[in-house]
């Protein structure tokens, strides 16, 4: 079967999709052109978006500041929580450092971050 070559083609495919969303349901059968169609479609765009749409590990600074803003957590509190010092958080958001596995563990545990996150595997 042919890969989608080109932004062009996948997006003339993701368009077509959108047309066969609207009328393929839980209740089409899969012996339908449509739903075959769709299948197919969706297949060649599931590898097309893997090659050229990668979607990269969140860098633990990154994941801090998400848990921080959806926890409403200010520098000073999750110094608090996770027990270091305001400055260390600064270092730790700012790159400059990274955390002890003592702290990697608390942030884990504390802000329920996957620990391979934390530790960066």
């Amino acid at each position: 079967m042919k890969r989608i070559s080109n932004e062009i083609e996948y997006k003339a495919i993701m368009s077509r999709i959108d047309e066969l969303v609207e009328i393929v349901d839980d209740n089409t059968p899969t012996t339908s052109k449509e739903y075959i169609e769709l299948d197919i479609l969706t297949d060649l765009v599931v590898g097309y978006e893997k090659e050229y749409y990668k979607i990269e590990k969140p860098s633990l600074v990154d994941v801090i500041k998400l848990r921080m803003f959806e926890m409403g957590l200010s520098q000073n509190k999750l110094s608090e929580i996770i027990g270091v010092s305001p400055s260390r958080i600064s270092d730790y958001l700012t790159g400059r450092s990274e955390p002890t596995l003592k702290t990697a563990r608390e942030i884990s545990k504390k802000l329920n971050i996957d620990a391979n996150i934390v530790l960066g595997v």
